[in-house]
Parts: structure tokens; sequence; C-alpha cells
């Protein structure tokens, strides 16, 4: 079939999206599910830090490749071998699902999983098989996902089934921020009812992490940003304090909680970022990073104090989610008025205004993006 689809055809364009037309809406052929496949009709898309990063070659990808990996949809079709899904039923698109069957699917972590790895580094679905083209040529799939578009063929792993009550803009959230953020601060960082925590950057998976504290019961909750309206934002979400991002936040962060923070919380993406989180951590305490930096990227590390202060540091992908397990969970929350990631939501687009939503994102004059289809 012939879908409309935002089509990334060159790399490391480093800004001006909208200008340099970044992305390309094109009609695109998406071929039917095959075995253990499922065709959605993708209902909302957020508009993420990651998609920009593999635009500005921060995490570089394979091109063409149609982006967009946080994602609502609708099943129209599922691929042979499928039984646990219909037509009509609502899911939401897992970026880093798990196979099931490698060793770290098998110790309950499918973030880090072998087979989709392998697969989504070069483009592919978890099944090996492309199911773009253009002009008679593969275009490659965004981690298993490809969500700027119409319509999307995922393995069925990629995929959750979710309440039909839920808002699909709002389910969409729920596939990569609330997942990453929240996660980092459930299943990561573990954080307890009472502690103090930092987050550092304050984009939607940051907010994310700062509706997560708060649901866990944190006693002062300290958010980090060089933008006031995002700083204003997480207070309303939840925050206790705001410092802004600057050559004195560390003293500043010390200052506010008596010494430093048992759980910081970098969701920034940038080496900077992440010493700034771990400098406010307290001695005993643990610093989590769920930003993704340029791979090339290198931070220095005072050895010392990480073990005369039993410092602790932590990466998490996707939030240590299992999402089978904890989507239901974090939809009950939502349900509960504990994590209303509604707030955070700024701007409802089309799809021929994806390159606008990079430049809102580049620039910080937004906060989350849906591109919405009808």
């Amino acid at each position: 079939m012939k879908i409309q689809a935002a089509v990334l055809e060159r790399e490391n364009i480093e800004r001006d999206f909208e200008k340099n037309k970044a992305l390309t809406v094109r009609d695109v052929e998406l071929d039917e599910p095959g075995r253990g496949e499922v065709l959605i009709r993708v209902a909302a898309a957020g508009v993420c830090h990651s998609d920009l990063s593999v635009i500005n070659g921060t995490r570089p990808r394979p091109v063409p490749m149609v982006l967009g990996h946080e994602a609502s949809g609708i099943v129209e079709q599922v691929g042979p071998g499928i039984d646990d899904l219909a037509p009509g039923d609502h899911v939401v698109c897992i970026f880093a699902p798990g196979c099931g069957t490698c060793l770290p699917c098998s110790e309950g972590r499918p973030a880090l999983c072998t087979r989709a790895a392998k697969h989504h580094g070069v483009g592919e679905l978890m099944t090996g098989h492309r199911r773009l083209s253009m002009d008679g040529k593969p275009v490659h799939h965004h981690v298993g996902v490809s969500a700027f578009a119409t319509h999307a063929v995922l393995a069925r792993q990629s995929l959750v089934k979710v309440d039909v009550d839920i808002p699909t803009h709002i389910s969409a959230l729920f596939s990569c921020a609330m997942l990453t953020g929240a996660g980092a601060v459930f299943n990561t960082a573990r954080v307890t009812p009472g502690s103090k925590v930092a987050v550092v950057g304050l984009g939607g998976v940051g907010l994310s992490a700062v509706l997560g504290a708060q649901a866990a019961g944190a006693g002062q909750i300290v958010v980090i940003d060089p933008f006031d309206s995002k700083l204003e934002t997480a207070m309303d979400m939840g925050a206790t304090h705001t410092v802004k991002a600057d050559e004195h936040t560390t003293e500043a962060v010390r200052d506010l909680t008596g010494g430093g923070v048992d759980y910081a919380i970098e969701l920034a993406g940038s080496v900077k970022a992440l010493e700034t989180a771990y400098d406010c951590t307290c001695r005993g305490g643990t610093t989590v990073t769920a930003g993704l930096p340029h791979p090339d990227a290198r931070m220095p590390l005072n050895a010392l104090k990480l073990v005369a202060e039993e410092r602790a540091l932590k990466g998490s992908y996707i939030g240590s989610c299992v999402p089978q397990r904890d989507l239901p969970r974090m939809f009950s929350l939502h349900q509960q008025g504990k994590l209303p990631v509604e707030k955070m939501l700024t701007h409802r687009l089309r799809l021929d205004q994806i390159n606008l939503a990079m430049d809102q994102l580049d620039d910080g004059t937004a906060i989350r993006q849906v591109i919405e289809f009808n």
C-alpha cells in the first residue's frame, strides 16, 4: 500500500530543519505484514529528542529512514502467527522490545535484548525484514517503529495493547517519555518515599521523571534546566525547587538539599548535564542517566570519590522497563491523576509540520509535541 511518511534522506543536519527540509513528507510503499508482524494505522506520534538526534547526527542511523518511535495506533491487519491482537485493537509502540529468548530477556531486561539491538541497528524490524520502500529501493525502519507515517508495520514484540478509552494523543506519550522518565525513577533509581531527587533536563522525558518522583513520594524534587519556561512547567507538575543551569548549579542544589540529593537523574543527553547530576548527588547517593549523548562523548570520573563515598552511577535505557508489566501500572497511575502526562503536551501538529516541530524542539520552545493523523 502507499502511505505518507516523513523521510530522512541525508545525515548531519544540525539546525533550521524547516528551512533545510530535513524531513520530506513523501509517498512510500509499505508491504503487508509478514509472519509475526502487525499493520497499524498510526494515530499519534510524539516528537522526541531521540528523533532529533538522528537528524543532527548525534545518534547515527542508516538513511533513507522513516523516523518516529513514540506512538500510538490502531491495528488494521495481523500477519500469520499472531492470535493475541485483532483489527480495531488500540496499541502503543515500543522502540526497545524484547525477543523473550535471549539472555537479557530471560533475566527480565528486555530493553537490553540482543536480537532487537542487532536488527534495529541496521534499520530492520525485529523479524529481520524491511517493509518500507521508495522508488523501488528499501527504506530503513527507525528502531523498529517508523511512526512519522500514516501507517506502519511492526514486529508483534514492538506493540503493547492498551485500553481503547485512553485518548491516543495521551497513550502515545507513554510509549517513550513516560516509560523512560518515570521508569528511570521507579525501576533504575528505585526512589524511596521522602527522599531527595534532582532531575537534570526538562524535556518530555525529564518532566516524566518529575511526575514519577512525585508519584514515588519523593520529599524534595529539584529541577535543573536553562529554560525558565520549563522550570515553571516542572513546578506545576510537582517539583519543589528550581535551579537554573549555569556555573553555580551544583552549589545551589547542595545548599537547597543540605549536601546533595539521594538520587540525581540526568535526561538531557549531554556529558555536561551528567557531570552536573553526579556533582549534585550526596555521599552514598545514586546518579542515573537516561540521556543519549553522541557515541564519542566521554565523561571524566573521580574514581576515589566513587569508592570512598560509596556512590552509584547507573545507566537506564527505556527506564529499565518491562513494557508489558509497567505500562498498565503507569496507565493506572494516570487514571488516578498521579501521572498527568498531558500537562507537558505543548503542541498538536500535522505530519506536514514535522520540520517545524523539530525546530521548536531544538530551540526549546516546545516540550512534548504530538503529530496527529486523521
